[in-house]
């Protein structure tokens, strides 16, 4: 009897479960690469040749103001995973595998699956995060996995269009489709036919996508699902051309979103009719809390985005953020704030050009053409500004500017607006703890000695001093040679944060004289790297060449985990590396000695400087090219 009741309890459960995957919608997620909103024809770009995302805009919403959390994919995709800020979880820099929290910090698709959603991922995870599989929390990778969920079973499935990637800019531009004579270049762009010819190769692409999200939205209407299943289109950040992918430009974050709610869904419509344009800001940060809720799924307390559609949809954000931090070899530091008008920046290494050589962007052709035209004089203020430093902030009118030429942050009637903004970054910083104010060798270095995560580390005041560093580092982007005093205190410091911001400082006050210099050289073998090797920059360029040479000649051969920064800085600081070169060639490039981003770094400094390129080191950056690229596919 016993028995029989537990077997009928067991059918009741089952059919209750079916009666309720009923009443919970699919959502496919169709998610393209590296297209900003100025690829997509229905966001008002006609040249785009994009009918089926236009088709769905017309039967869903477009949303005019969503923006990525980061301008490239993989800290981009680490936030999505999680639903918490990579730049809070210390999964920012592009290309690396910190590790997080695993038993407190679960992936979105964990929820759905716990939740009963069959849940599969084709084509791309990349989530920038060590620890665990990409694919450990996914039913199932194939293109349409809902064709092996259980009869009945809801399901959430993504797919990913590598069509439109920046690997499908690359390569030979002539014989497109498109006439490079009719694309309209972006204002910072010069008018170079090698330009014109790359626009015109990657419309060629974006329609190759448009085609593929096509047949993906036929699939769906074929199975007999398309009513039971909220649609989403967009891109994973922004790009491709030079001066977006990476940036945090419009052109790097304006994310293309539409949403289609089919009408047995009304009650989830953010707007009537379907056709309508969607006003909201949406950060990527807020899609995985949606998905969520959109399923009937627990949200974790520890996602740090707003639901923005359904019944459950929270106060509508006054402001975005988003970051940046390395991009494979290259090292920058900023963070943006945006309102639907205003689009802030602050740049945390002016020190640096925008337009720092990096190999896999230099693969365009436009790349390599606007470097020409600028090398040669045929660039503008405006058309040349991306090879020259930043300034610390910029603020730009988005409804008047959306290419981000013309910085405001100067002029006098716009000063609430960047004093506001500038207090809601550090409002921000502090509520999602900005892991990125150490230097990243040191805050990695930091984690691991204390047998920790970065994220846990940085919730730790007594491990990651974030109020002190935030104030260190505006007291060193102030510029003010009055706070020389206070820049020689941080190189005092026991903490390596504020003496990474002192030598920091200095560097930017200019030539460092005699007492700043004796401060500088007391810190030339700093237990952190980075400090190390900002001191010798600082005293090398002030004309100390005694001693800050061998210094970075040490690190070097000693091959700390600063080395890529040392590397940089013999690239930004333009000096002579022929001292360095011994030290250069001691960095074995065989094996996992010598990783790809120092492989790749090596190889420009000896070519832009006309030296020759060991084979040794050749062979070693052509194959870790080629597994890096592998990776970004």
């Amino acid at each position: 009897m016993k028995q029989l009741l537990l077997f009928v309890t067991a059918l009741f459960m089952a059919a209750l479960a079916t009666l309720r995957a009923a009443d919970r919608p699919n959502i496919l997620w169709l998610v393209c690469e590296d297209s900003n909103v100025n690829w997509i024809g229905c966001y008002g770009y006609p040249e785009a040749k994009t009918p089926n995302i236009d088709a769905l805009a017309k039967q869903g919403f477009r949303y005019a103001h969503a923006f990525a959390s980061a301008p490239v994919c993989a800290p981009s995709r680490s936030t999505w995973i999680t639903g918490i800020n990579a730049i809070s979880t210390g999964t920012l820099p592009m290309r690396s595998r910190y590790s997080i929290p695993h038993d407190l910090i679960k992936y979105y698709p964990d929820y759905l699956r716990q939740a009963g959603y069959f849940a599969a991922n084709h084509t791309k995870t990349d989530y920038n995060i060590g620890g665990r599989p990409d694919m450990e929390c996914w039913d199932s990778n194939v293109i349409h996995g809902w064709e092996n969920r259980k009869p009945g079973q809801p399901f959430f499935q993504v797919i990913n269009f590598m069509e439109s990637h920046e690997s499908k800019a690359q390569g030979d531009v002539t014989g497109t489709r498109h006439s490079p004579g009719d694309v309209t270049l972006r204002r910072y762009h010069p008018d170079e036919m090698g330009i014109r010819m790359n626009y015109a190769k990657y419309y060629d692409a974006v329609e190759n996508m448009d085609i593929e999200v096509g047949k993906a939205l036929q699939a769906l209407e074929k199975a007999g699902l398309a009513e039971d299943t909220i649609v989403i289109f967009n891109s994973d950040h922004g790009g491709v051309m030079p001066g977006s992918k990476r940036f945090l430009f419009d052109a790097g974050l304006h994310a293309p979103l539409i949403i289609r709610i089919p009408a047995k869904f009304k009650s989830l419509w953010p707007a009537s009719p379907p056709g309508s344009t969607v006003d909201r800001l949406v950060s990527f940060l807020d899609m995985p809390k949606t998905w969520l809720s959109v399923a009937g799924s627990e949200i974790p307390a520890i996602m740090q985005g707003r639901i923005f559609l359904g019944p459950d949809a929270e106060p509508e954000p006054p402001y975005v953020f988003s970051f940046r931090e390395r991009m494979d070899e290259r090292f920058d530091n900023e963070r943006s704030v945006r309102d639907k008008r205003f689009a802030y920046i602050k740049n945390y290494m002016p020190y640096v050009i925008w337009g720092q050589h990096l190999d896999y962007m230099w693969k365009l052709v436009a790349m390599r053409t606007w470097e020409d035209a600028y090398k040669n004089h045929r660039t503008d203020e405006v058309t040349g500004r991306f090879f020259t430093q930043k300034p610390v902030e910029e603020l730009y009118d988005m409804d008047a500017d959306p290419d981000n030429v013309t910085n405001l942050a100067g002029k006098p009637e716009c000063q609430q607006t960047l004093e506001t903004m500038r207090a809601k970054l550090r409002e921000w910083q502090l509520d999602i703890h900005d892991s990125a104010l150490l230097p990243e060798a040191e805050r990695d270095r930091r984690a691991t000695e204390n047998k920790t995560t970065i994220y846990e580390m940085v919730r730790n005041p007594k491990l990651y001093d974030l109020p002190a560093y935030l104030d260190a580092a505006d007291l060193a982007l102030a510029k003010n040679p009055a706070n020389k005093a206070r820049l020689i205190q941080f190189l005092q410091s026991k903490d390596s944060g504020l003496r990474y911001w002192g030598a920091a400082g200095l560097l930017m006050l200019g030539p460092a004289d005699v007492e700043s210099q004796a401060a500088l050289e007391a810190v030339l073998e700093d237990p952190c790297g980075e400090v190390s090797a900002m001191a010798a920059w600082v005293l090398i360029q002030s004309g100390n060449t005694a001693k800050a040479p061998r210094a970075l000649a040490d690190l070097l051969q000693k091959h700390t985990p600063a080395t890529l920064m040392i590397l940089n800085i013999l690239d930004w600081s333009h000096i002579d590396i022929t001292p360095y070169i011994a030290a250069i060639d001691s960095l074995n490039p065989v094996g996992d000695a010598m990783v790809g981003e120092e492989q790749r770094m090596v190889q420009y400094l000896r070519e832009s400087r006309g030296l020759p390129v060991p084979l040794a080191t050749q062979k070693a950056s052509d194959s870790q090219k080629k597994s890096d690229t592998a990776k970004d596919m």
